[in-house]
């Protein structure tokens, strides 16, 4: 396998390597023969429940089917994996104190600092936010280890903003390792916080380590506990938590494969953000009408319905100061929509406009990757866009 294979040539690789027919994996899938073989012959997309299911079926990784992380050929464009190991250095001090060369900056500047990197983390500028979060970690652990009171709980509680950025970005760029690491330090600062609703927002995070491995019965198990803790009524902040378990829900639900449950679960969000009557930002989730309108075209994409995915996208108007993660991650998904539509020109575009929308979000996005794959294999003569995008990724042309 290099860089450039697809997921269906990866899928193909593993399976030979576990000795098995298209018809054995299919069964153990389940889906159907003629699934496996038009996926690995990338005449049929991947879906994330499907690398998922092949990657269980398989006993390997998801990213060792996404080919995840994708590194870059330059020093530009591998930049973004630059801070990676000291991130991992970082997140090493949880139970004692990190050694500093320096004394440690006061809460409040760190506070500072953790809003500018909460601000990049919404914008998916990886790069840059990864540079930020090795020092962050240490100064705001060290507090964490020798102050007390209301500073000492001030401390864990941005220390948990800060590994929530790091879960963010190792899922995003394929560190599944990282990933889980950052979730559980989460989940430990959120115990420390003096918050109550920090607890059901880590719940949320670890969510995502269910989403990512397959885990259906035990996301939802674990939602339900945590919209159980958080209650139906309380402030904008509240029901912003609880809007986004009904979400992460609706996801959850969708990659299982439950149609009547996610779009339930879609329904109860939308009631909850008519109460909100707004998009919010609380503890670093995005809820509102427009998230919850950006789901339901996710969920629409995660059951494989484009018409549907396309019927609400076409209407849906994203406000001019979206966050870049969420604006990119929905026009991901509707290339995605279009290309299953045989519109291969929509697609186009609503990949390249996910990539100027937030450039790393998308170029390591595997299923935009996939999508980009797929319209090379469409075109005899490439568009400029389409050779242009691909060769930002990597990906041959």
């Amino acid at each position: 396998m290099t860089d450039s294979s697809t997921i269906g040539q990866r899928i193909a690789h593993a399976r030979k390597l576990r000795g098995l027919t298209q018809e054995q994996l299919a069964d153990r899938v389940p889906c159907s023969k003629s699934l496996v073989a038009q996926v690995e012959r990338s005449f049929k997309p991947a879906t994330q429940a499907f690398i998922t299911a092949c990657a269980n079926a398989l006993n390997c990784e998801v990213t060792d089917l996404t080919g995840q992380p994708y590194r870059g050929r330059t020093p530009a464009s591998d930049r973004i994996h630059a801070s990676v190991p000291g991130i991992r250095h970082a997140l090493a001090y949880w139970d004692v104190p990190p050694e500093l060369a320096a004394p440690p900056r006061p809460l409040a500047e760190l506070a500072a600092d953790m809003a500018t990197a909460g601000r990049l983390r919404m914008e998916a500028s990886y790069a840059q936010l990864g540079a930020m979060l090795p020092g962050l970690i240490k100064e705001l652990a060290y507090h964490a280890h020798t102050l007390a009171g209301a500073d000492r709980e001030r401390a864990f509680r941005l220390l948990a903003g800060a590994y929530t950025a790091v879960d963010s970005m190792a899922y995003k760029l394929g560190y599944m390792d990282l990933f889980t690491l950052a979730v559980e330090r989460m989940a430990w600062a959120a115990q420390q916080a003096g918050d109550p609703l920090l607890r059901p927002v880590a719940a949320i995070r670890r969510s995502s380590v269910f989403l990512a491995t397959g885990g259906w019965d035990g996301g939802m198990t674990l939602l339900a506990r945590a919209g159980r803790e958080i209650g139906d009524e309380g402030d904008d902040a509240t029901l912003s938590v609880r809007g986004t378990v009904h979400l992460r829900s609706a996801i959850m639900s969708a990659r299982a494969g439950r149609d009547s449950a996610a779009w339930d679960s879609i329904g109860q969000a939308a009631d909850v953000a008519g109460r909100v009557g707004r998009d919010t930002t609380d503890y670093g989730l995005l809820f509102g009408p427009t998230n919850t309108a950006i789901h339901g075209v996710a969920v629409a994409v995660e059951l494989g319905d484009a018409d549907e995915a396309i019927r609400r996208g076409e209407r849906l108007e994203l406000p001019p100061g979206l966050a870049r993660e969420r604006s990119s991650h929905h026009f991901i998904d509707m290339s995605r929509a279009w290309l299953w539509a045989g519109k291969p020109d929509e697609a186009l575009e609503c990949v390249t406009t996910a990539e100027r929308l937030a450039p790393q979000r998308t170029r390591f996005h595997p299923m935009a990757r996939q999508t980009v794959s797929q319209l090379l294999d469409y075109r005899r003569r490439v568009p400029e866009p389409l050779h242009g995008i691909a060769t930002r990724m990597g990906i041959p042309a």
